[in-house]
């Protein structure tokens, strides 16, 4: 079986597993946030091989949060119990920024559907990411 991205990088650089419980949602939805980019970058630039600012405008527009938060209505009726929880922690979490561009329901629910992805990936659970992302592209009606 072949080791997550998180399990090679932690491996590599010699870094101490932590309990998940011990994870703020806002730390969650950090990491989640950039594992999410990490995989919208890699379709776009899979997709078509275009000038950077053209895959920059392709990619901003997946990963805001009012793209996000489509994703997410499009996935909440398929999350497990436990992921609705990590989910809720993050949407509800009290975060003293904000979005440029998107409303702050729109945030907040990005804000959860990053937390669930940052989850995720420190669970080491790669396929799930990926399952959730498709479904979400999916059901949101996004095109890479």
């Amino acid at each position: 079986m072949a080791q997550s991205l998180k399990d090679s990088i932690f491996t590599a650089f010699h870094v101490e597993e932590k309990d998940l419980r011990t994870y703020s949602p806002l730390t969650l939805a950090y990491i989640g946030d950039g594992i999410f980019d990490l995989i919208i970058r890699s379709l776009v630039v899979g997709s078509a091989n275009m000038p950077p600012n053209r895959l920059h405008s392709h990619t901003s527009h997946i990963v805001r949060a009012a793209s996000q938060a489509r994703m997410m209505e499009a996935i909440e009726a398929d999350l497990t119990e436990e992921e609705a929880d990590i989910y809720r922690r993050g949407r509800n979490a009290k975060s003293y920024t904000h979005a440029k561009n998107a409303t702050l329901i729109d945030y907040r629910i990005a804000t959860g559907f990053e937390a669930l992805m940052g989850w995720h990936y420190l669970q080491g659970n790669t396929e799930r990411i990926i399952e959730l992302t498709r479904r979400g592209l999916a059901g949101s009606h996004l095109k890479i």
